[in-house]
């Protein structure tokens, strides 16, 4: 249940969301960003510039552009570590002053399954960890973030990467790369963990939203529902996994292959690091078992 592809923003231009929000769109379209990634403007004379985005003088240049007279940019958040959400925070607190706010560095948050991977030798897929980040205050799961005329529950919600946060601002969501306005979050081990991204799930469905606002693409009007379908349709992959399983064992890729028959090619990199994810989930539940040392070109096989 995934939107049409009909959103189609002005780069660079700061578009009023609701009273209090704004958004603009980075210059940074890929098969990974979609149009590129939203930066949000909170507040009215104390402005919460959230995912700054890719470090872009472009981009840089539109965010101060958008300040209207009398109001200066006190907070900058920073909802995770990926070159096309955080870089840009270092420049502009430069040119503002402002201090930046984040769960924490490229590793937080990392659950130790994935910290085991990691030390293992298991590398990501070129999703691009910003290393480099690191903010002036961090943030917790339930902190309350003020401003003049604003205020913002956080929510720890690891899974896309460890570091991963949403934000409530009141029945609305931040929703960041966890819920996104036209596809499914990419999962890759070992920054994404998909036994955390489901129960990230559970916590928001704990709640009625009214919308969400992604870090891609358009607003998500119907956030409940979208949450339904995005547990259901990480079911079904498992599903898929399982079954194609039953053939015999096979590398993440093998089954990426025989799963995502519709997938643009320059995306199969990217489905193989989520049904690589999967395998690493079934792999902890005892559902499946590598044949050899758990890594990203392992043969996995059904345990029973």
């Amino acid at each position: 249940m995934l939107p049409p592809d009909n959103f189609d923003p002005e780069i660079g231009l700061a578009e009023t969301l609701e009273p209090g929000l704004r958004r603009i769109v980075a210059p940074n379209p890929s098969p990974m960003t979609y149009r590129g990634t939203n930066t949000y403007l909170l507040g009215q004379s104390e402005v919460a510039v959230i995912d700054p985005g890719p470090d872009s003088p472009a981009h840089l240049d539109a965010i101060l552009a958008a300040l209207q007279p009398g109001q200066r940019i006190s907070h900058i958040i920073v909802t995770h570590t990926h070159l096309d959400h955080s870089p840009l925070a270092r420049p502009l607190a430069a040119r503002t002053g402002a201090e930046v706010w984040a769960f924490g560095n490229a590793t937080a948050g990392r659950s130790p399954v994935m910290q085991g991977l990691a030390e293992a030798g298991l590398m990501g897929g070129g999703e691009g960890v910003d290393h480099e980040f690191i903010p002036d205050h961090t943030l917790a799961d339930g902190d309350v973030l003020e401003g003049e005329s604003w205020a913002l529950e956080v929510l720890h919600t690891p899974g896309h990467i460890g570091n991963h946060l949403c934000l409530a601002w009141g029945d609305a969501c931040l929703t960041a790369d966890h819920i996104m306005g036209w596809a499914t979050s990419l999962v890759s081990p070992p920054d994404g963990d998909l036994t955390d991204f489901m129960t990230s799930c559970e916590k928001l469905a704990a709640r009625q939203w009214r919308v969400f606002y992604p870090g891609h693409g358009a607003p998500v009007l119907d956030p409940n529902t979208r949450l339904d379908w995005l547990v259901a349709h990480r079911r079904a992959r498992e599903a898929s996994i399982l079954e194609a399983l039953n053939a015999g064992p096979a590398t993440a890729e093998d089954l990426a292959r025989v799963i995502y028959t519709e997938t643009p090619a320059a995306l199969l990199g990217a489905a193989t690091r989520n049904v690589l994810a999967h395998l690493v989930d079934l792999t902890g539940r005892g559902r499946v078992a590598p044949r050899s040392v758990l890594h990203a070109e392992a043969h996995f096989a059904l345990t029973s």
